[in-house]
């Protein structure tokens, strides 16, 4: 994608639909005049006086204690520099985003329109009762360091500038690890750090207080070496200052252990790092370009533990693994401070989750076969689950120990589950997928590459990618739309009835001809359907042409999957292929089955179509809890619909009792946990999460997928095709563009696990 394009797509994606990046929304009754009348006057006068009696109760009655404030004043806005408060708003969106979408914490964002330090500071502390967390961004050195001391020290809330102490805290815990990899000791090792700004600076303290000797660190800026002999010093500076007589970072590298770098790109070169102590660690954290590339440096020495801050190579260091939960312990203990004990706590616990084997799903994710500690993994990865379970408790513990909790927590197993249930509401499982694709990239044939939308979708995964689209359709009609949307990349561009196609599509004719001539196909008449892109499309996988086919999109589902039944054909050992769609719901992500294909199940239909779902929700990482759904309830109805339902619960007990599965369901009980517990206390499901739903029918299905999608707009993935012999997906009639994307992350991780079974 070209410079151009990128800055249109950003600024879309800024603008279009809704300008910005979270909202506002209710978290109570509004429907009637009564429900108005609590919310406001004149029932809100009630927790009013409440609050006037006791100022902490608004905790009780607010949403203080779930809110924190991102504030600025937009004088050290990423890269950009000084750009101003308006300026630097979308970051502060961007911050908020993340807060929730990790830890489920609230946001208002706050640009603040002075340069001032006391006016900066009051202006904070006067407005701070609204929020029970303040988290300061993007404010130059010095004058940050002013500024967060002062409000932890006259503010009763939770206070902490992330430039400063998120770089710092993730780091650390990468850096004990690589040191116990390289079996260094943290006393002993040089130290070198390019840059003293407010990451620089709170890098050092923290690696001080891990145990990090001063007289072994060296600190650099724009000038050189910080020398004890060099004149008009900040206060921050002198504190790292050295007695070592050298000036540049070519001297300061010779022997040293670990570099840290918190400065600009390309400043290391090969031959510093060849000057390194023997295991060096070097921290390449320079944003979007690193001290010295990736790549360049593993080159350079097969001995180095590399970390960056990008997320394309492995040990990110990333301000998202510690921000969102430490401010989460700290609230849920209503901590007044985020003092040093609290950060320690953040730092052991994710470098202790590093040792700790990888689940799964974080495996899967990030298409690997086994995350192990080791030089290439010293941190945990921004999607793993177990964050929020592990970093919050730590911190709320060290708030506690320390004795800056309010709150205390008693119970620490419920405080894990209510933590895990926060994640719920999240789409996670989205970006988990697209990342899962990103890492063996597929050839992906789109049959409809000339409608706009398919279009866009193709350029998106392209540019991400995702994978490799080939393009199907008319050739100087997608040129066209290409070039409309700066779409600049050179791919194949397949137009079926064209005269360049003739000898590929004879040559799919013959094939297709030979596999069906004694179904009443002539070779005439196999060489007029290879005119039509879905056989072409689906020969293209079949010869392997193609790794994996999208289409459905300008026509009917029905039209789309009879192609590819007749040429795919079923994978080995099916006996029936079915749909599956995510529904991603307040409640987190739900397979629903079948949506697409069949149209009355028989009781030996479902149990094949909840064995296909269940092995889908496992390719998602995820634990399938499946209720076979109906209108009745364990026997209470003889009618068949209700019987076929039972019969197929019934085998799967018996043949696949490892399968958490039960039914026949009414879906209340199926999605309430405490119901079902309570009125069904024998059932597989009860005390768990249910988060697949099989239907008796595709009436019930396709009614319920589109429902929820339509009524609470809740995305979709799918429908998800099971029992194919290739991946071949059929999108619905006119599916968003972000559906496509989602669509072709699925073709291409289907891709990739069929491959895997074929070397088996």
């Amino acid at each position: 994608m070209s410079k151009q394009s990128k800055r249109r797509e950003a600024l879309v994606y800024h603008a279009k639909p809704t300008p910005g990046k979270i909202q506002v929304v209710p978290t109570k009754k509004y429907a009637t005049q009564r429900d108005l009348s609590l919310a406001y006057s004149p029932g809100v006068a009630e927790p009013c006086l409440e609050i006037e009696k006791d100022k902490k109760n608004a905790y009780k009655y607010t949403a203080k204690g779930n809110l924190v404030a991102v504030i600025s004043n937009g004088t050290a806005v990423l890269g950009l520099g000084n750009i101003g408060p308006e300026a630097s708003k979308p970051v502060m969106e961007g911050k908020g985003l993340l807060f929730k979408i990790f830890a489920d914490i609230d946001v208002f964002d706050i640009e603040v329109d002075t340069e001032n330090v006391e006016e900066f500071i009051q202006t904070v502390k006067k407005i701070a009762p609204t929020f029970g967390g303040i988290n300061l961004e993007d404010i130059k050195a010095p004058e940050a360091f002013e500024i967060e001391r002062r409000l932890k020290a006259e503010l009763d809330i939770p206070v902490m500038h992330d430039d400063q102490h998120g770089t710092a805290i993730i780091s650390a815990a990468a850096l004990l690890n690589a040191l116990e990899i390289a079996g260094k000791k943290i006393d002993d090792v040089q130290i070198v750090i390019s840059g003293a700004g407010a990451a620089a600076i709170s890098c050092s303290r923290l690696y001080q207080a891990c145990g990090a000797k001063r007289e072994n660190m060296v600190m650099l800026d724009s000038k050189g070496v910080i020398r004890d002999d060099r004149d008009n010093l900040t206060k921050e500076k002198a504190e790292f200052a050295t007695h070592k007589k050298i000036d540049t970072l070519d001297e300061a590298m010779k022997n040293a252990d670990v570099f840290i770098g918190l400065s600009m790109a390309d400043i290391v070169s090969p031959d510093m790092l060849l000057a390194m102590a023997n295991d060096p660690i070097v921290f390449a954290m320079a944003n979007p370009n690193p001290e010295i590339p990736y790549d360049i440096a593993i080159a350079t020495r097969k001995d180095i533990i590399m970390a960056t801050g990008r997320s394309d190579h492995p040990n990110q260091v990333n301000n998202v693994l510690g921000f969102p939960f430490i401010f989460r312990g700290a609230l849920d203990v209503r901590s007044t401070k985020i003092n040093e004990a609290m950060k320690m706590a953040a730092v052991y616990a994710l470098a202790n989750l590093a040792k700790e084997p990888v689940p799964e799903q974080v495996n899967i994710a990030y298409g690997e076969t086994r995350l192990t500690f080791g030089r290439d993994y010293i941190i945990p990865k921004p999607f793993d689950p177990r964050l929020i379970a592990e970093v919050p408790p730590a911190v709320a513990k060290a708030a506690m120990e320390s004795g800056v909790a309010t709150e205390p927590i008693v119970d620490w197993d419920k405080y894990k589950d209510e933590l895990l249930e926060r994640l719920g509401s999240d789409n996670k499982i989205v970006r988990l997928l697209l990342n899962r694709a990103k890492m063996n990239p597929k050839r992906v044939v789109y049959a409809e590459a000339d409608h706009l939308d398919v279009l866009k979708a193709a350029q998106i995964v392209y540019d991400e990618g995702v994978a490799i689209p080939i393009l199907l359709g008319r050739r100087q009609t997608i040129l066209k739309l290409m070039e409309e949307i700066e779409f600049d990349a050179d791919l194949e561009i397949i137009d079926p009835k064209s005269d360049e196609e003739e000898e590929r599509k004879n040559q799919y004719a013959k094939v297709y001809w030979e596999q069906r001539r004694r179904k009443g196909v002539t070779l005439y008449s196999a060489e007029r359907i290879m005119r039509e892109r879905n056989y072409y499309a689906a020969m293209m996988v079949n010869m392997g042409d193609a790794d994996a086919l999208i289409s459905g999109y300008a026509r009917s589902y029905p039209l789309v999957v009879k192609p590819m039944l007749e040429l795919i054909g079923l994978a080995t050992g099916s006996t029936r292929v079915a749909t599956t769609n995510v529904m991603m719901t307040q409640r987190g992500p739900m397979f629903l089955s079948d949506t697409s294909i069949n149209i009355n199940p028989s009781a030996n239909d479902l149990t094949r179509i909840a064995q296909m779902t269940a092995g889908v929700v496992k390719m998602f990482g995820m634990e399938p809890v499946m209720a076979m759904i109906s209108y009745s309830n364990f026997g209470s109805s003889k009618n068949q619909t209700a019987v076929k339902v039972r019969e197929a619960v019934e085998y799967l007990h018996k043949r696949h009792p490892d399968l958490i599965v039960d039914g026949e369901l009414q879906t209340d009980f199926a999605l309430n946990r405490e119901l079902l517990e309570e009125t069904f206390p024998f059932s597989k499901l009860a005390g768990k999460k249910v988060n697949t739903l099989i239907f008796p029918n595709l009436e019930s299905a396709n009614i319920t997928y589109k429902l929820l999608k339509e009524l609470n707009k809740a995305d979709s993935i799918g429908p998800i095709m099971m029992g194919m012999k290739k991946p071949v997906h059929i999108l619905q009639l006119h599916a968003s563009v972000d559906e496509i994307v989602n669509m072709t992350a699925i073709a291409v991780i289907d891709a990739q696990q069929k491959a895997k079974l074929l070397r088996k």
